[in-house]
């Protein structure tokens, strides 16, 4: 399959894109709730005429399958569709908002499966789309594994992108790299002292990060900087929140490389014990970071710089942003795939526009039909591949994996 002729079908339906990212942007839902936004996406890929299965895992979550006209292997794109809650809005929000791009991850996905399924007769193998639910609260990867769609699709490999702060029609990949995982810790401290002991307490753990969260447009540049910085202040990290309660202190912190962790809850066991009779308890295991494989990004960038252009390109050497998290690393945990920012930002826009979170984030709307040219060509690439990347495993044929059983599926 050309890019030439993915280019095409995208300038062809481009407007609609828009048209439909404005309405899922008008009408954002919290984790968990996204009814109508799984009803929309179910809709557009039974009219591009793929199987569709809805209510995957228990909830919202939306799984389209095409099946290419050629053999090939299967490759899955997801996408994610939820709002980002108002606690988790910086400086807080009146309700739930599309301010970290979700709106526009489910757009290219939708777009990605029109073109493809437009251009059928020369896909190789089968593409399988999961729309998942619930990725602010890390919770909807982990109902979609568990509902077994991997495994009962035969999935080989999966790949996905994220709005990012780069400049609109560029692209950042992360070989090596992503975003870090999270781990969690509860002390509580007896006595009447303990209200007292608890604000120093969070204070003395609060000390052992490394990065500060930012605080202006500034803050957020240097930060960016750094992670484009070859062994750069990035490259090794912890950042910490550290809250005194009335009896004890709950603590939230991620670091890079994960193998720090052991390394940090034993900082915080050590200062809690400082204190008579506290006690600290953490999770059975730290949230997983996203890793994502070296040789999988880079080939990504080659197919980006071939498609997009050399300049359209450019390289993270740190886990960036270093206080974000993505459930997409329990998918990385299972099979191989990539992960890459989609540049957002509008000429001359604060970078704000562009960093997800923030009350401002106003993506260029062109981003929509980029993400689209560059995923549809990397997705039928990784299809009409003869042989899986390390690790994968996957149907291949021309019918590719069975529709699977257990979900309602149309199409």
């Amino acid at each position: 399959m050309g890019q030439g002729a993915v280019d095409a079908e995208v300038a062809r339906i481009q407007r609609e894109l828009i048209a439909l990212r404005r309405d899922l942007h008008r009408h954002p839902e919290m984790p968990g709730q996204e009814q109508r936004t799984a009803g929309v996406v179910a809709r557009e890929l039974r009219a591009a005429g793929l199987t569709v299965a809805t209510g995957v895992g228990g909830g919202h979550g939306v799984i389209g399958i095409l099946h290419g006209a050629r053999r090939g292997r299967t490759v899955a794109y997801r996408a994610d569709m939820d709002a980002v809650p108002p606690k988790d809005i910086v400086g807080g929000g009146p309700a739930a908002a599309h301010v970290c791009g979700h709106d526009i991850h489910t757009t290219v996905a939708l777009g990605v499966a029109r073109v493809l399924a437009r251009l059928r007769r020369q896909l190789s193998g089968t593409v399988v789309f999961l729309f998942q639910p619930a990725e602010e609260t890390l919770s909807g990867a982990r109902a979609l594994i568990d509902a077994g769609v991997l495994e009962r699709t035969g999935v080989a490999e999966i790949h996905a992108l994220h709005c990012g702060p780069f400049p609109v029609g560029t692209f950042a990949v992360t070989p090596g790299y992503g975003l870090p995982g999270q781990d969690k810790a509860e002390v509580t401290l007896p006595g009447p002292g303990a209200p007292d002991a608890a604000r120093r307490l969070a204070a003395e753990i609060g000390a052992l990060a490394t990065v500060a969260p930012p605080q202006t447009p500034a803050d957020i540049e240097r930060l960016l900087a750094d992670a484009l910085t070859p062994d750069g202040p990035l490259a090794r990290f912890v950042a910490v929140r550290a809250r005194a309660q009335e009896a004890g202190v709950s603590v939230a912190y991620r670091c890079w490389p994960q193998e720090r962790y052991g390394e940090v809850r034993a900082d915080i066991r050590r200062l809690a014990m400082s204190w008579a009779g506290a006690a600290v308890r953490f999770p059975a295991e730290p949230f997983p970071a996203m890793v994502c494989p070296e040789r999988d990004a880079r080939m990504l960038a080659h197919h980006l710089r071939r498609a997009m252009g050399r300049e359209a390109v450019t390289e993270l050497h740190a886990a960036f942003p270093p206080f974000s998290g993505e459930d997409f690393a329990l998918y990385l945990d299972r099979v191989p795939g990539t992960f890459t920012f989609l540049g957002v930002r509008a000429p001359h826009a604060p970078i704000t526009a562009g960093y997800p979170h923030y009350p401002d984030f106003a993506p260029d709307e062109r981003a929509v039909g980029v993400g689209v040219r560059a995923m549809a060509g990397w997705i039928a690439e990784r299809a009409h591949r003869a042989r899986g990347l390390p690790g994968g495993s996957g149907g291949s044929g021309r019918g590719g994996p069975t529709t699977p059983t257990g979900w309602r599926t149309s199409g």
